[in-house]
C-alpha cells in the first residue's frame, strides 16, 4: 500500500513548523522525498541478504524475510525483452525500466526455459566442449547494462539460434516512481494540494486552465448559438480534429453568449500528448445557431506548459511499503535540517533513525 505524499509533507510541515525550524517549499520536499525513497528502497535488499543469515521466526506476522520480500513485491515485474538486429541481442524493458534484473526466460515450444546468466569468459569455456555447449534446452546468457555507449541494457542469448522471433522474457525489480507533492497556487499565494494523478504527457486537471493556452478563439456572433455547454468532448466528438499521437484527453467547452469560447477545461487527461499537438474546433458545429460567424475556427496547440511535465499540477505518491512511513518522515526530517542548515534537526532525526534501524535488525 503506497504512502500518501500529502500526508507525509504535511506531517514534516507540522514538526519544523511547531519547533519553529523553517520551512520545506514543495519542491524542495519533492527531491528530499525522492532521495530518502530511494535509500528506503535500496535498503530493502540490503536487509534481506542480512536476514536471509540469521534464524527466522516462523510465526504468522514475524518472519522478516517474508515481510521485507513483500516489500519488494510491489516493484516486481515481468515483461518481454525485444529483439534487436542492430546488437544481435535482446534489449531488456524500458517501461518500466530495470532496476535490478532476476530471472531471463525463453519460450522453447510448451516448455518455459529458465536461460542461466554467465560471464563472457564462462561462455568461451562452454562452447569448447560438446557437452557443455549452449543450447536451446540449455541456453545461457551474457549481459550488458546501460553505459554512455549503449541506449538500453541487453542480454546476450546463446545459442545464437534463439534471436530474431523467439520470446525471451525477464522478471525484475523496477525502480519506484519518483514522489510528487503537486499544487495550484492559491489566490493569496499559497500551495494548494493537487490531489489528481500524475501523468508526464498528460493535460492537466485544472479548472479552465487550458483556456489559457487557447492559440485561436472563435469570432463573436450577433446572436447566441443554439448550445452553450458542451460535456464530455473528446478527440473523435463532432467539431473536434485532433493532431497528434495522445489518446484518452476529455474535455469540457463553454461558450458566451456571443458564440466565443469563455473556459476550456479537462476532465481526464488522457496521455501521450506533445508539444505541437492541436485540437481544433469547428465553427459550424459550435456556434450553430449563431448570426454572422466568423471564418476562425477555434484552435489548441499544446506548449511545454499544456502538459504535466511542464507544471507543477498533479501527484505521485511513494510507492515504497506503508509499514516505513516513520522511517520516511525521519529521514526527510533529517536532510531538513540541512537545507535548514539547522544542525540539530539532522542530529535529533539520525538517532532517531539509527535506533528505529537498530530496533528492526536486533
Amino acid at each position: 500500500m503506497a504512502i500518501n505524499v500529502s500526508e507525509v509533507y504535511n506531517t514534516v510541515l507540522l514538526i519544523l513548523n511547531k519547533e519553529q525550524r523553517g520551512y520545506i517549499t514543495p519542491d524542495e520536499f519533492n527531491k528530499i522525498g525522492n532521495q530518502v525513497q530511494l535509500e528506503i528502497f535500496e535498503k530493502y535488499f540490503e536487509d534481506l541478504n542480512q536476514q536471509l543469515r540469521v534464524r527466522q521466526d516462523e510465526t504468522e506476522y514475524a518472519d522478516r524475510v517474508k515481510n521485507i520480500d513483500d516489500k519488494i513485491s510491489i516493484f516486481k515485474t515481468v515483461n518481454n525483452c525485444t529483439w534487436s538486429s542492430v546488437y544481435n541481442a535482446f534489449t531488456l524493458p524500458t517501461d518500466p525500466a530495470v532496476h535490478r534484473i532476476g530471472s531471463v526466460m525463453y519460450q522453447n515450444g510448451a516448455d518455459l526455459i529458465e536461460v542461466e546468466r554467465v560471464q563472457k569468459n564462462d561462455l568461451l569455456y562452454l562452447n569448447l566442449a560438446p557437452l557443455t555447449k549452449p543450447s536451446k534446452s540449455f541456453p545461457v546468457y551474457t549481459y550488458q547494462d546501460k553505459n554512455s555507449s549503449t541506449t538500453e541494457p541487453r542480454v546476450y542469448v546463446h545459442p545464437i539460434s534463439i534471436g530474431l522471433g523467439s520470446n525471451v522474457s525477464v522478471s525484475y525489480v523496477r525502480k519506484p516512481n519518483n514522489p510528487r507533492w503537486g499544487y495550484t497556487v492559491g489566490g493569496l499565494g499559497q500551495y494548494l494540494y493537487d490531489f489528481y494523478p500524475y501523468i508526464p504527457t498528460g493535460l492537466p486537471i485544472v479548472s479552465g486552465y487550458l483556456f489559457q493556452s487557447l492559440t485561436n478563439n472563435f469570432t463573436a456572433t450577433t446572436t447566441s448559438p443554439i448550445q452553450t455547454s458542451f460535456i464530455g468532448l473528446t478527440s473523435s466528438s463532432s467539431g473536434v480534429t485532433y493532431v497528434g499521437s495522445g489518446t484518452g484527453a476529455v474535455f469540457n467547452l463553454t461558450l458566451g453568449s456571443d458564440g466565443v469560447i469563455t473556459d476550456l477545461t479537462v476532465t481526464s487527461s488522457g496521455n501521450g500528448y506533445a508539444f505541437g499537438d492541436t485540437f481544433t474546433f469547428d465553427r459550424n458545429v459550435f456556434q450553430l445557431g449563431g448570426s454572422n460567424i466568423g471564418t476562425v475556427n477555434a484552435l489548441f496547440t499544446i506548449s511545454n506548459a499544456s502538459i504535466y511535465s511542464g507544471t507543477s499540477f498533479g501527484s505521485t505518491q511513494f510507492e515504497i511499503d506503508s509499514v516505513d512511513q516513520t522511517e520516511l518522515i525521519i529521514n526527510i526530517l533529517k536532510y531538513c535540517g540541512i537545507v535548514i542548515r539547522d544542525p540539530q534537526i539532522i542530529q535529533s532525526a539520525s538517532q532517531m533513525a539509527m535506533a528505529e534501524d537498530n530496533n528492526e535488525k536486533s
